[in-house]
């Protein structure tokens, strides 16, 4: 990923009360705003301000188009709306351009939107060991899977591979980035799950994904992008069964640190970032 330049060197003015936010829908259930509230107090910048925008997918393009206009530095972007993300963008960066997906967006001095997905850097941050020469299984073909997918091949996997529901969308994932799908899971060194099971509703369990219980253990590292406070079922039994768990908090904050970071031009206090979203 090509390094940008900040909001300041890119002409706008931090001393400026500017908004940044999360738009998605639902999006009530993100821990973005905390997250990003703690860290720009932290960072001296408490007149800035973010936000959650609930925003239906039939009008986030037109949101989309008014963040110049509207006092925006910025905003990420969750389910559903990446893909219509980058389509919103006036430029991409090289990485959102190849995943096909973007997870923010900054609004550079001359008004116009740059997409970017830190989505991809966020989960290597955190994979907590090298993914060269391992094999990954990616539940999900949605915007993070994508960006899994990209991440991980990347970081030199010797495999990666995508499970979705409905095949073809694997399929056509795995065409545009040049992964492979499958139809049933394997016993890959590294499982993620980007699919949005047990995101909004807390009794949904992992049942409805083709892994069972007994079976996790065959993997060096469970991964969920969905976070729930305490963890969630599918890495409870991960744990249990003796492998290393990474929750979706974790990446939370580390792709909101590379936002965080790219808007204000200032690093990252990744740790009162991690606090906040655990409270």
């Amino acid at each position: 990923m090509t390094e940008a330049p900040s909001p300041a060197a890119a002409g706008l003015d931090p001393a400026r009360p500017w908004r940044l936010g999360v738009f998605g829908w639902p999006v009530a259930h993100s821990r973005s705003p905390a997250m990003h509230g703690a860290a720009l107090r932290a960072l001296g910048l408490a007149h800035w301000t973010y936000g959650a925008l609930p925003v239906p997918p039939e009008h986030v393009a037109a949101a989309f188009a008014a963040l110049p206009d509207s006092g925006f530095a910025g905003a990420n972007v969750t389910i559903p709306h990446k893909h219509e993300a980058l389509a919103a963008a006036d430029v991409a960066t090289p990485a959102a351009a190849e995943i096909g997906a973007a997870n923010m967006l900054t609004v550079l001095g001359d008004g116009t939107i740059e997409a970017d997905n830190t989505d991809a850097p966020g989960l290597i941050d955190v994979l907590g060991e090298p993914a060269a020469g391992r094999t990954a299984l990616i539940l999900g073909a949605g915007g993070s899977s994508r960006a899994c997918a990209w991440a991980l091949r990347e970081a030199g996997c010797s495999r990666v591979a995508v499970w979705n529901r409905t095949a073809g969308r694997a399929v056509e994932l795995a065409h545009d980035l040049g992964v492979d799908a499958v139809d049933a899971p394997f016993d890959a060194d590294l499982l993620v799950n980007c699919t949005a099971v047990g995101l909004h509703d807390p009794e949904e369990t992992f049942e409805r994904l083709p892994v069972r219980a007994a079976d996790l253990g065959v993997h060096r590292v469970v991964v969920d992008l969905v976070y729930r406070a305490g963890g969630t079922p599918l890495l409870h039994a991960a744990a249990d069964a003796g492998a290393r768990t990474v929750d979706g908090l974790a990446i939370l904050v580390a792709q909101g640190a590379r936002s965080l970071e790219r808007w204000t031009g200032r690093p990252a206090p990744r740790d009162v970032m991690d606090d906040a979203v655990r409270t």
